[in-house]
């Protein structure tokens, strides 16, 4: 089903978009199926992904929710290969990103985060709202069948010059993306009866 079909769960006419899909159960189980079969891809097909895909991914991801609606991300796409080697070398020498076509950075907007909340705005909220745009930009990526992994290893300074970031945006991670050349083995979760609490912790929830 296209990502598009997607982002329209919230409304009304879902159904209408989706073709063959006869309940809103039958359309949220799809969704859930993406998210739950979404793993991190470290070897890319030389094939490229389009701009048109790449804008769609970031679209996903200001969709995520933010501390009063603030919206305190930056994205900054990168395909340049002699810039992508220079973010690897910051990126502690991981080289497999560079089989990736495409690098998105993800930067924190400290201005917008701090502009309600203060330092704890800054601090927290805007991490938080960053880190809900990132899942969505994966979560899109595996919608639409590409391939990406989320990089969080890396020399904040140097990448922030590299990109020429004013003072005011913080690259927090590094979203690599392109069709994959395999599809790894989903880790093994946690579960349910593991983490799941029920009024108080360690009261295990069973059901």
């Amino acid at each position: 089903m296209p990502f598009k079909a997607l982002a329209k769960l919230g409304k009304k006419d879902v159904l209408k978009d989706v073709k063959g899909v006869q309940t809103r159960e039958e359309v949220a189980r799809i969704a859930l199926s993406v998210l739950k079969s979404r793993t991190c891809v470290r070897r890319y097909s030389p094939k490229d992904v389009s701009d048109e895909f790449v804008k769609e991914l970031i679209i996903a991801a200001a969709s995520a929710p933010s501390a009063g609606n603030h919206q305190p991300w930056e994205f900054i796409v990168v395909r340049d290969p002699e810039l992508k080697e220079q973010i690897v070398d910051a990126a502690l020498g991981q080289t497999w990103m560079l089989e990736a076509p495409v690098f998105i950075v993800i930067c924190i907007n400290t201005r917008l985060a701090a502009a309600t909340y203060g330092e704890r705005g800054e601090r927290l909220f805007g991490i938080q709202s960053t880190a809900a745009a990132i899942e969505n930009m994966l979560i899109a990526a595996e919608a639409f069948g590409l391939g990406s992994s989320w990089v969080g290893s890396f020399s904040e300074p140097r990448v922030s010059l590299l990109l020429q970031c004013p003072d005011y945006a913080r690259p927090c991670a590094i979203v690599t993306v392109g069709w994959p050349a395999e599809r790894p083995k989903k880790p093994v979760r946690q579960p349910f009866e593991e983490i799941a609490h029920l009024e108080k912790f360690d009261n295990k929830w069973k059901i």
